[in-house]
């Protein structure tokens, strides 16, 4: 286990609003621990440490390990963040209590590799793109992974990835999978990139240009009408001007 994967914390008494908002000036974060066969414990996590390790993205999809004052620890997994609406900050944090005999269900990353290497990769025109990026396993914790790892390096033009073609590792399972695999998805395809996007875009500009004009009430037909009008009779006057 990860320096970013143990939190220290103290056991809190005070709770409630106030309670919450002097923690906070602190520099502490309010959070609470539940689940398993032990009562539901408020605490207090120093800010700072928690946020950095909630930056590394195995915080949320890993067992973490809480040690309060007295020298317990726990191992538990994050069940939900909240966050200030507009300050890099982290108001509150619920855990839950994880026992190595109980499947837990969890939203994992996945990790594309290997798309460079691919035909589809090396093809000019071509973009590899990742339509899942997370997915929900079930697993005892002891064999619960961090990320997924997909393999994209056999990846051929105009071929497509399905979620039940990912590897799994030992004693881990995919549930939108089990019972028919009617949650079976598309988690990655190819797409040509057509020559013609740089038209249709100053295409679709000229159009908004357009409407915008009409919206403000401007003849755009009778303006060019009226250019085009001006030009032709410009020309015999210059003509007879240089003649003369």
């Amino acid at each position: 286990m990860t320096d970013s994967n143990i939190l220290n914390a103290e056991i809190r008494e005070d709770v409630g609003k106030g309670a919450s908002r002097r923690l906070r000036h602190q520099g502490k974060i309010p959070a609470v621990i539940y689940g398993g066969d032990k009562d539901p414990a408020t605490l207090a996590i120093e800010h700072d440490p928690l946020k950095h390790a909630a930056e590394t993205e195995s915080f949320f999809s890993s067992i973490l390990e809480i040690k309060v004052e007295d020298g317990r620890s726990q191992k538990v997994v994050v069940r939900d963040v909240q966050h200030h609406p507009f300050k890099p900050r982290i108001m509150h944090l619920d855990f839950m209590r994880v026992s190595a005999k109980e499947i837990l269900r969890m939203s994992v990353p996945i990790h594309f590799t290997g798309e460079d290497e691919s035909a589809a990769g090396k093809a000019s025109g071509v973009v590899i793109q990742h339509l899942v990026t997370e997915v929900e396993i079930e697993a005892l914790p002891g064999n619960l992974p961090s990320f997924l790892d997909v393999d994209l390096s056999g990846l051929d033009l105009n071929e497509v990835v399905m979620l039940s073609e990912v590897q799994l590792p030992e004693g881990v399972e995919i549930p939108a999978l089990g019972e028919g695999g009617s949650g079976d998805v598309m988690i990655a395809n190819t797409s040509h990139i057509k020559e013609s996007q740089g038209t249709g875009a100053a295409a679709e500009a000229e159009a908004e240009a357009l409407a915008a004009a009409e919206a403000e009430g401007i003849d755009v037909d009778a303006d060019a009408d009226a250019e085009g009008e001006g030009t032709a009779d410009e020309g015999p006057g210059d003509a007879e001007e240089e003649q003369s």
